[in-house]
């Protein structure tokens, strides 16, 4: 035994199980204590870390139990079985330390004394412990949690922020937590309300609460409800899975400009504020009740949050020197929550008898007008058919489109000066010439939600950022007033409005193509200054490579039905290869300094999901060899729930190990980004895997499917996913309507209802 410092060396300690060893085959490890000495050994692979470290309490002569000790690396990694091997090959240096059992019993004990002066140190290094089941586990048995809780209800600054990270990297367990009540909710609330509190306080709280909006009963892993059941089901009382939005959110609204706060933050310095507050609105968005919905979404629009993310967007396309964007997933996400949202609304009957809210809007649609009510014939109010409905029925005249083109109307005529002029220009026409307003407006509706492929409540298979989707309302607008222009340039008149519908529809298509690039004003000059000529000689070009038959409204909604049906199934498609598992390469990240830049002695890994949808397991090689089914062969894993975003196109391929790079040198000193790479992102602890796919089928299978198992909701990454569930779609649409029109059967554009029964003597006759 070597002491630190001295210059006497003793023989070098074997620790092995009894058996024969070939000792000069083993790896040398250095291994250091507390006390300051240092000893070398050569460690047993075969042996497990509890034998290991009573083998060294021997060896140092060490009275104490060894079950009071345990084995770190220098980065204070804990050794276990698990990682034992690959921490003996790399000669790793190891320290003899108190086992996280003692650590966690005398944390648990510090933190019940809150005048303590080393608090702040305690807290410090609970941060990373609490991280480790074995810590979590006996700090949890010893009242830990209480007293944690109590820390954050008395300390502020750096010490608050401590505690608050040490809280949050406790939620990453699915259990121990589920004792966090109302006042702790409330706690947490009021230090994000406050404009005093720092940023690196805010970054925890706001991660705790988008854990507790996830922690819904729906989400349970025990759940077996089928996921078309919309009732709570009935978890255990010690299980975490008990708060979600409802619990979340009442307690928000108590804190008046909460939400405010963290929309405002959009904007903030600071891209981990930014992206731990766009992460919480997601959450919150993915998993908002229908008892607050509707007031939980109005207020969001109050702060024209979707202007919020579009700013953040062009100053993120503005600040593009960094390597990682750390938004991106960020803003697809919401994106994809937002078409979720339109879609509800759209789905939402507007109810003006039942709906104050409603009867509310559709009276500042009428003043907004400057109208006077008349009345027909047989006495009945003419109001709405002066607006260009067909009739006064207001839940049947917005049944397709539902509260959504109810606001987009409202919209329309509010925000417009001119709007009362139109009204009273298309009521100066005859009759026949009119053009309907109202129906106009809820025409464009349908048309930008198929264009946006707003069809169901699940994922958006947009794979790029959509701005104009965000303004939905101005383009709507704008789209709607063309309709008008068209209208009056066409000469149209009642019988022609499918006719200036589809000039409609061909325009919306040119003026929102490659919206991701184009700027707003190009989109304005589209809608305002195209002339009808151009426009139709267009439109009738298109119709030339076009069947009619497609834009009539009952296939549009046996496309919506068969898109839903389309993307679950490639949805599952791509969570089973990610159960099966795929080889990829270990990518280099750009950050990586170039003399580091060097072929790697395993720079191929196997990784695969396991059934349970939690972990991904890996192991690292220096070649490619079959791997077993199961877990097995895979001894390394990656928590699932720590993966916050897949980013794409973020690292390089090792010199020599693909193909294509076989030519480099060694050295080489210029990365060229894979377009196959993606990263795996963790708030907590920057990249958890820089991997290259094989091929792009492969990195549209891990990148999508890795995305569509998070919890926060979810976006394709992929145009081949995309693709897929366009043209699965596509084929479905075509083989219905293989069954009518082999038979010659005329589809209508639309189906009208006929009189409702004047009694109730009446069934339902059965058709054979």
């Amino acid at each position: 035994m070597s002491n630190a410092g001295s210059s006497r060396a003793a023989a070098q300690p074997t620790v092995t199980n009894g058996s024969q060893t070939k000792t000069q085959l083993v790896p040398t490890n250095t291994v250091s204590t507390g006390d300051g000495v240092t000893v070398r050994a050569r460690i047993d692979p075969a042996l497990t870390v509890d034998d290991v470290v009573k083998q060294l309490c021997i060896n140092l002569k060490i009275k104490e139990s060894s079950t009071n000790f345990a084995l770190r690396d220098d980065s204070d990694e804990l050794v276990t079985n698990e990682n034992l091997r690959k921490k003996i090959k790399s000669k790793a240096h190891l320290k003899l330390v108190n086992s996280p059992a003692r650590e966690a019993r005398e944390t648990a004990e510090k933190l019940g004394n809150i005048n303590d002066r080393s608090l702040k140190k305690t807290l410090f290094s609970l941060q990373r412990f609490i991280r480790e089941e074995q810590f979590a586990k006996e700090f949890l048995n010893r009242g830990g949690l209480s007293s944690l809780v109590e820390v954050i209800h008395s300390t502020t600054g750096n010490t608050l922020a401590y505690a608050l990270t040490a809280m949050q990297n406790l939620m990453d367990l699915d259990y121990g937590w589920s004792q966090l009540d109302d006042i702790f909710i409330s706690k947490v609330v009021q230090i994000l309300s406050s404009p005093n509190s720092l940023i690196n306080v805010c970054r925890p709280a706001t991660a705790i609460l988008k854990k507790l909006v996830e922690a819904d009963p729906m989400s349970s892993p025990i759940t077996s409800l089928p996921s078309s059941s919309r009732s709570p089901p009935s978890v255990p009382p010690d299980s975490v899975y008990q708060y979600g939005f409802q619990v979340v959110f009442k307690q928000m609204i108590k804190e008046k400009g909460l939400l405010e706060t963290i929309v405002n933050r959009f904007g903030s310095a600071d891209t981990v504020m930014v992206q731990h507050s766009m992460m919480l609105i997601n959450s919150l968005l993915s998993h908002a009740s229908d008892d607050y919905w509707e007031e939980f979404i109005a207020e969001l629009e109050k702060m024209n949050i979707r202007k919020a993310v579009v700013v953040n967007d062009i100053m993120k396309r503005l600040m593009s020197l960094h390597t990682i964007d750390d938004l991106t997933s960020c803003i697809l996400d919401f994106q994809a929550n937002f078409v979720r949202t339109a879609y509800r609304k759209k789905t939402t009957l507007v109810e003006p008898i039942q709906e104050a809210a409603h009867e509310t809007v559709l009276r500042n649609i009428w003043a907004s007008t400057k109208l006077d009510e008349d009345f027909d014939e047989d006495g009945q109010p003419i109001r709405w058919r002066k607006l260009g409905f067909e009739s006064e029925d207001i839940l049947h005249e917005f049944e397709d489109v539902g509260i959504l083109g109810l606001e987009c109307l409202h919209q329309f005529i509010r925000c417009d000066p001119d709007c009362s002029k139109l009204v009273f220009e298309q009521l100066s026409r005859p009759w026949q010439r009119r053009c309907p307003i109202g129906k106009a407006s809820n025409e464009v509706v349908e048309q930008l939600a198929e264009h946006w492929e707003i069809f169901g409540p699940g994922y958006t298979t947009s794979t790029t950022f959509q701005p104009f989707l965000l303004d939905f309302y101005r383009v709507h607008a704008l789209a709607t007033r063309f309709f008008l222009r068209m209208w009056g340039e066409s000469g149209a008149a009642v019988g022609d409005f499918d006719r200036v519908a589809a000039l409609v529809r061909s325009q919306i298509k040119v003026a929102l193509r490659s919206e991701n690039v184009r700027a707003w004003h190009d989109v304005e000059r589209d809608f305002n200054e195209c002339e009808y000529r151009a426009v139709r000689d267009r439109q009738m070009k298109e119709l030339e490579l076009e069947d009619d038959l497609l834009s009539k409204v009952p296939v549009r909604n046996l496309r919506s039905k068969l898109y839903k049906e389309s993307y679950e199934f490639v949805r599952q498609q791509r969570i089973h290869c990610l159960l099966q598992g795929a080889w990829f390469v270990n990518a280099l990240p750009q950050t990586i300094p170039k003399e580091a830049i060097r072929r790697p002695s395993k720079p191929w890994r196997f990784m695969r999901l396991d059934p349970n949808l939690k972990y991904l397991h890996y192991v690292n090689s220096a070649v490619k060899f079959p791997v077993r089914t199961g877990t097995e062969d895979l001894p390394e894993r990656i928590d699932v729930s720590l993966i916050s975003e897949i980013a794409t196109g973020t690292c390089a391929p090792p010199p020599n190990v693909l193909r294509d790079q076989s030519d480099l040198p060694p050295n080489n000193a210029t990365l060229v980004v894979s377009p196959l790479s993606f990263s795996l992102i963790s708030v907590h602890e920057g990249s958890l895997a820089d991997l290259i796919a094989p091929d792009s089928s492969r990195w549209a299978d891990w990148t999508d499917g890795l995305n569509m198992l998070r919890k926060d909701g979810g976006h394709v990454a992929s145009t081949e996913t995309a693709g897929f569930v366009n043209a699965l779609t596509e084929i479905g649409l075509k083989i219905k309507l293989l069954d009518l029109t082999g038979e010659m059967v005329d589809i209508p554009s639309g189906l009208t209802a006929g009189p409702p029964p004047v009694n109730t003597d009446f069934f339902f006759a059965d058709l054979l």
